[in-house]
C-alpha cells in the first residue's frame, strides 16, 4: 500500500512500517528512544515491534495502565517524571505503541515535554488505526469529560501495521469499526455500502477499507486542520456519543462502554434528530439503526438517564457561544455543521434508540 502524506506527517502501511522508521531513526541521530506502552500493548504487541526495530540507540520502555480511566493529567505526570528520571532531552524520540488512550495521552506528553521533541505513533486497534492516526490531535480526559485538555501536534509518522489486530477482542475490533461507518455516512454512500455485508470481507478487504478510511479523514483533515468548518463533520454521532461514554464510565451503575461502542449510540440518535431537522430519510435512519443494533446489540438507557447526560452536552468541544452544537446529515455523503437541536427532540431521540 502507497503511504499516505497528511500535513507534516507520513503514514506507512504494513510492509513499508518498518524499514521507514528504522531510516527514520537513523536519519535524525535521535539521543535515546522512549517506548510508551499500556500493560495489554506490553504483553501483547511490543515483541512484534522490537522484532521489527532495528537500531542501537538505548531504549526505555514506559508502561501505563491501560483504559480510558487513566487517560488524564495524573498518568501524564508519571510519563514526564520518567522521561526526566531517564534523561530524556531535546533530541529524544518517543515511540506510542497502542490503542487511542496511548497514543493520545503519547503524543500530548511528547508536544509538551520540554515544549515539544519527536513521537512516532504506532496504532494497534482498529479504533486507533483509522481515527487517531490522522489529524495530530492529542490530549487526555479531565475528570469524566473526554478529550478536554490537548494541542493539535503531528507526529513524524504513523505506523499501520494491521498485524497488530489479530491481538484485538471482538468487542475492540466493533468499537473501531463504529468510525469507519460515521466516515462512510459522513463522505460516502458506496463506502458506507461495502459494510452491510461484514461477514462476506476477507483480511485484505478490511486492508483496504482501512486504508479508505484513512484516506476520508486526511481529506476532511488536510482542508481544515484546526476544525474551523469542515472537519467538525468527523464528530458526527460524538456530541451524543462522548456524553453517553462519559456517564456511563463514571456511573456505577453502568457497564462502562467502549468508544466506538457509544458513537455507534450517538450515530443513531444522530441520525434521527437528522430526519426532524434537516431532511435526512426516514427510510435511511431505519436503515442504520437496525446495522448499528446487528453490530452493537442494544444497550439500555433509562429515561433518568436522559437528563444528565444532556447536561453533560455542554462541555463539548464543537461549542461557541454557549450554543451546543450538532453534526446532522441531509443525505449520506452530505453533513450539516453546527446545528442547534432542542432537548425535547434529543429525547425523542432516545426514545427512538429504545423501541
Amino acid at each position: 500500500m502507497k503511504s499516505i502524506t497528511a500535513n507534516d506527517c507520513i503514514i506507512h502501511f504494513n510492509e513499508s512500517c518498518y524499514n521507514s522508521l528504522n531510516e527514520h531513526i537513523k536519519k535524525n541521530n535521535f539521543s535515546k528512544i522512549f517506548i510508551l506502552v499500556d500493560t495489554n500493548t506490553h504483553k501483547f504487541c511490543l515483541p512484534h515491534f522490537l522484532e521489527n526495530l532495528n537500531t542501537d540507540i538505548a531504549l526505555e520502555i514506559i508502561e501505563i495502565e491501560e483504559g480510558e480511566v487513566h487517560k488524564n493529567i495524573d498518568t501524564c505526570v508519571g510519563v514526564w517524571n520518567s522521561l526526566s528520571e531517564l534523561d530524556a532531552d531535546r533530541k529524544s524520540l518517543m515511540i506510542n505503541v497502542g490503542g487511542g488512550v496511548v497514543t493520545d495521552l503519547g503524543g500530548f506528553v511528547a508536544s509538551t515535554f520540554k515544549r515539544g521533541i519527536a513521537y512516532v505513533n504506532v496504532p494497534t486497534s482498529l479504533l486507533s488505526m483509522v481515527d487517531a492516526s490522522v489529524g495530530g490531535k492529542t490530549g487526555v480526559d479531565l475528570g469524566n469529560l473526554k478529550n478536554q485538555i490537548g494541542v493539535i501536534s503531528n507526529p513524524d509518522m504513523v505506523l499501520i501495521d494491521t498485524e497488530y489486530l489479530k491481538t484485538l477482542p471482538q468487542n475492540q475490533m466493533r468499537s473501531g469499526l463504529a468510525e469507519m461507518l460515521k466516515h462512510g455516512l459522513i463522505s460516502s454512500e458506496t463506502y458506507w455500502n461495502k459494510f452491510k455485508e461484514l461477514s462476506k470481507l476477507s483480511i485484505e478487504d478490511l486492508d483496504e477499507l482501512i486504508y479508505e478510511s484513512v484516506l476520508i479523514k486526511k481529506a476532511v483533515v488536510d482542508e481544515d486542520p484546526f476544525e474551523n468548518g469542515l472537519r467538525k463533520t468527523l464528530n458526527y454521532g460524538h456530541t451524543l456519543g462522548h456524553a453517553i461514554e462519559s456517564y456511563f464510565l463514571t456511573n456505577d451503575k453502568k457497564t462502562t462502554l467502549l468508544h466506538g461502542e457509544a458513537i455507534a449510540i450517538g450515530i443513531v440518535l444522530a441520525s434521527y434528530i437528522s430526519t426532524k431537522l434537516s431532511g435526512f430519510s426516514t427510510e435511511k435512519t431505519n436503515e442504520i439503526k437496525q446495522l448499528f443494533a446487528n453490530y452493537y446489540g442494544k444497550v439500555n438507557i433509562l429515561e433518568q438517564d436522559y437528563k444528565p447526560i444532556i447536561q453533560l452536552l455542554k462541555y463539548d468541544k464543537k461549542n461557541d457561544h454557549g450554543n451546543i452544537n450538532f453534526v446532522l446529515l441531509e443525505a449520506i455523503g452530505k453533513p450539516r455543521i453546527d446545528c442547534l437541536v432542542d432537548e425535547y427532540l434529543i429525547i425523542e431521540a432516545f426514545k427512538f434508540y429504545s423501541e
